[in-house]
């Protein structure tokens, strides 16, 4: 009996290129979505999509009317796709630094709502690696601090910012900002008028609260197991989104509640006693290849304040 051949035992540029188109259709949610990005019809989306179907031998994704979503094995080479993606940009990147030339792209993963901090040392390091190379391709993934440092080791992203917890073996972490959170409620909550001086620390844990699932220090998950926590969210966006119903309470960075607190929508409860520090630091992977576009970066984060 005659071996079946491996589908893509060789990888040519057209398959790079249908890996980058479905990496964007994935990362858009549908081909419709993907067509400003990529800047083609719905119809050369589909077509593309089969080619690559047909090339890997394996059904990606469900599409018609009950939505787009990706097979098992479509998720996997989303993910495989997203490594060989990194690879080759690390790749050029690195013959383009011996040139001396900032080209390529910036791959980076952020844990969600620090664009409201006040000295943006991200949004400035941005600024000035635009300025020195513009033919940079800068990619921002917001995702939860697990999937950063996942992506770090991996190699689908070149750098993150997740909170500073139990570091990882074979990444780096460097401190960059630390931010404050309070505990809020919204209106509608039983505690939004009361006076902090009338609210005993019994009442105050017996609320229903809301509990991250992402990786915290020691210290801050104490001020969690205090609270009667009912629910929970991957990100602070989902605890914003239920602290904002008036039902539980919370904690929020003081920079992205205040917002809501300038609206009068959202109150910090017992401020003086209730808050606690975080730490956020970007992180590499350790032993990484010289990249000029990453160190570029790294350089503008490190003197940037």
């Amino acid at each position: 009996m005659s071996r079946r051949p491996d589908p893509l035992a060789q990888v040519s540029d057209f398959d790079i290129r249908l890996l980058k188109i479905y990496r964007s259709v994935v990362e858009c949610g549908g081909f419709s979505a993907a067509e400003n990005v990529l800047g083609i019809g719905r119809s050369a989306i589909s077509q593309q999509m089969k080619d690559l179907e047909q090339r890997l031998g394996l059904r990606l994704c469900q599409r018609g009317r009950a939505g787009f979503s990706l097979t098992e094995e479509g998720r996997e080479v989303y993910q495989s796709a997203l490594q060989l993606l990194g690879a080759l940009e690390t790749f050029r990147t690195e013959v383009n630094g011996l040139h001396q030339h900032l080209r390529g792209e910036l791959n980076i993963g952020l844990t969600d709502n620090l664009v409201t901090l006040p000295h943006m040392r991200i949004t400035h390091a941005l600024a000035q690696l635009k300025d020195r190379g513009p033919d940079v391709r800068i990619q921002i993934r917001m995702i939860a601090p697990s999937q950063v440092e996942q992506g770090v080791l991996d190699g689908s992203l070149h750098i993150g910012v997740v909170p500073q917890t139990t570091p990882l073996p074979g990444l780096d972490y460097q401190p960059l900002y630390s931010e404050r959170s309070l505990l809020y409620c919204a209106v509608g909550h039983p505690l939004f008028y009361a006076e902090d001086a009338r609210i005993d620390d019994q009442r105050l844990d017996s609320q229903d609260a809301i509990a991250p699932t992402f990786r915290l220090p020691a210290e801050v998950q104490a001020c969690y197991q205090a609270l009667h926590c009912t629910a929970s969210a991957s990100d602070r966006e989902g605890m914003a989104f239920l602290i904002l119903t008036g039902r539980y309470i919370g904690y929020l960075p003081d920079h992205y509640a205040s917002f809501w607190v300038q609206q009068g929508r959202l109150r910090a409860l017992k401020p003086q006693q209730r808050f606690h520090d975080l730490s956020l630091s970007w992180v590499t992977r350790k032993g990484r290849r010289p990249n000029l576009v990453l160190e570029s970066f790294i350089d503008s984060l490190a003197t940037t304040r």
